[in-house]
């Protein structure tokens, strides 16, 4: 699948029905993030999730809230990610599933890194640089 390099944001949600109509909504965390901004107007894609889509109406209205969601990375872990903003203190951000936002000292906006994740904490992950990544590859 090719992904535009106009993305603001990719994240993931259910589709809910409120008085008929139906909504996705947006993380808060993408509109802090500052791509998104409240009232403006987006074109949406929905993509059919990676798990089972296999759940009927019925099962889902008898199923209590979910728990949240723990978070999409692991300590040890290694990815390959592109750095997309520098935070207050300097180091770079990265956002990964559902948002969940990755910190990287010693890195550069727009660098493409390959990190391994040392601390992970409910709402954020930190990393160090492993290998500084060429676009070209």
């Amino acid at each position: 699948m090719e992904i535009s390099e106009q993305l603001h944001c990719l994240f993931s949600g259910k589709i809910e029905e409120r008085e008929g109509s139906y909504v996705v909504e947006v993380p808060e965390q993408e509109l802090r993030h500052g791509e998104l901004q409240a009232d403006e107007t987006y074109r949406v894609a929905v993509l059919p999730s990676s798990a089972t889509n296999e759940v009927n109406d019925t099962d889902a209205d008898s199923q209590p809230e979910q728990a949240p969601q723990t978070p999409p990375v692991e300590e040890g872990e290694q990815r390959t990610v592109e750095i997309e903003d520098i935070g207050d203190q300097g180091d770079g951000i990265t956002r990964v599933e559902r948002g969940f936002v990755v910190i990287v000292p010693d890195t550069k906006q727009s660098e493409r890194v390959t990190i391994e994740i040392t601390d992970v904490q409910e709402n954020v992950a930190f990393a160090d640089v492993v290998e500084r990544v060429s676009y070209y590859e």
